[in-house]
């Protein structure tokens, strides 16, 4: 399988690794990545790893960093719809398809 990501997690990731460049540091931020794709790539390989969720929805915690992956499988793919923040209220990008 492949992953692709929603538009809107893009953003979540761009985001996540812009707060840890600036609060923490390049490398911090390049780690985050790293870890966000491994993840993604782990997912890709295992796509029912994921707790499942509403609406068909799976997630799945990031090892290093306190986010969780929401994902859906869709046919030969999993489908990222949001990176959120495990501080972030549950219904972040729940309008995401």
């Amino acid at each position: 399988m492949r992953a692709t990501l929603h538009p809107e997690a893009e953003r979540d990731v761009m985001a996540a690794a812009e707060f840890y460049a600036t609060e923490g540091s390049p490398l911090v931020a390049a780690r985050f990545v790293a870890e966000f794709r491994r993840t993604t790539s782990l997912l890709a390989d295992n796509p029912g790893l994921g707790a499942p969720r509403s609406r068909g929805r799976r997630a799945f915690p990031m090892r290093v960093f306190p986010y969780t992956v929401v994902y859906r499988v869709v046919e030969n793919e999993i489908r990222v719809l949001v990176v959120r923040h495990q501080h972030r209220h549950p219904d972040f990008g729940a309008r995401r398809r």
